[in-house]
């Protein structure tokens, strides 16, 4: 790692090269970013994080301990996983068959904003929309929408949030306001979007 890093890497943790690392982003205890991965600007990366090969993780990420960021998984600015979540990129696993490479592994994007609560799993060619709110222990085996709040195994859509996070309550117009992040929303056919 070049001397003058504008990053945090602590001396516990492993950095392989080449990878892209932004300013201000902080690398805590036992962590392992492999090669050609790319981190974004002032994220933080918790205690015994992996972050595979060739993984994009974007600005602003916070990735709580004990989360394995696989090949295949891509992180948009924002997204908060939580301790033990746990992501996937095979679908059918077999040691006797191993399935190793890019070309095997199963896309999972996470949109802008969205969380993910702890011990949460996410399975793998699946996309979570933004500001989407998965809850601890969730098992999401399908999309989920913008601002869906999602419980459960298998994760059912329960709610929707606000980019602040907060539950939304829609009037008889499709219309909810969140003080916190002082935006409108509108509920249309299932969907929720920012209102003007």
């Amino acid at each position: 790692m070049p001397e003058n890093k504008n990053y945090f890497v602590h001396e516990s943790s492993y950095v392989d090269e080449p990878c892209e690392i932004g300013e201000g982003t902080k690398i805590w205890h036992f962590s392992h970013i492999q090669k050609n991965s790319r981190i974004g600007k002032f994220c933080v990366i918790g205690q015994n994080v992996n972050v595979a090969n060739n993984v994009t993780i974007g600005n602003y990420c916070k990735i709580q301990n004990n989360v394995s960021i696989y090949e295949g998984v891509t992180l948009e600015d924002d997204v908060f996983c939580g301790p033990s979540m746990v992501f996937t990129n095979i679908l059918n696993p077999r040691c006797k068959y191993p399935q190793v490479g890019s070309q095997y592994y199963i896309k999972t994007l996470v949109k802008v904003g969205a969380s993910i609560g702890a011990n949460a799993t996410i399975i793998c060619g699946h996309t979570i929309g933004k500001y989407a709110l998965i809850g601890a222990g969730a098992v999401v085996t399908k999309d989920v929408p913008d601002y869906a709040l999602v419980i459960g195994n298998p994760g059912k859509i329960v709610g929707w949030v606000s980019e602040a996070g907060k539950k939304l309550k829609f009037d008889e117009n499709g219309i909810a306001f969140c003080e916190k992040s002082k935006k409108k929303y509108k509920l249309e056919s299932g969907k929720v979007e920012e209102a003007e």
